[in-house]
């Protein structure tokens, strides 16, 4: 006898996918994850010990240029426009792009004018740039006050070129 089998008797398999351990596996790597992102942004704080090595001279003839309080240019002792830069900086440089400027500002001067100062410095050519600061001059206690440089500290700056 021959009989006919029914769909209907036979076990269906599961074609579905078990996801529970797949589960399981992502939360435990998010637990990780978690622990361990703290550990990797946690500031050490160090006390970074001071160069003994003595500044840079000074070159015979700097060029300064000085950003004032009210975000006008000064280079050396003369006052010069933003758009007279570029030609200020080369006869002062005497068309030498690799001299050094020293640049100061006051301490007023917002982060974003400065900038904008070295970005017409190097768009200008001048890629060496020093940032000129008094040494060991301690801030004063009142914010509108402007130190008097004692006569033996004499301006220093910390070198450094624009990208």
């Amino acid at each position: 006898m021959i009989r006919i089998r029914h769909t209907d008797e036979n076990p269906h398999e599961a074609s579905e996918i078990n996801v529970t351990p797949f589960i399981d596996v992502m939360l435990v790597l998010l637990v990780i994850f978690m622990v361990t992102a703290p550990l990797t942004t946690v500031n050490v704080p160090v006390d970074l010990p001071s160069s003994s090595e003595k500044p840079t001279p000074r070159p015979d003839d700097p060029v300064f240029l000085t950003v004032k309080a009210d975000h006008g240019l000064a280079l050396g002792e003369a006052d010069v426009s933003t758009d007279a830069l570029p030609g200020a900086l080369e006869t002062a440089t005497k068309g030498n792009k690799d001299e050094r400027i020293f640049l100061r500002a006051d301490k007023t001067v917002d982060y974003g004018t400065l900038m904008g100062v070295m970005d017409k410095l190097r768009t200008a050519g001048y890629l060496k740039v020093a940032l000129v600061n008094l040494q060991g001059q301690e801030e004063g206690s009142e914010a509108g006050s402007t130190p008097v440089p004692p006569s033996n500290a004499p301006p220093t700056a910390a070198s450094g070129g624009t990208p």
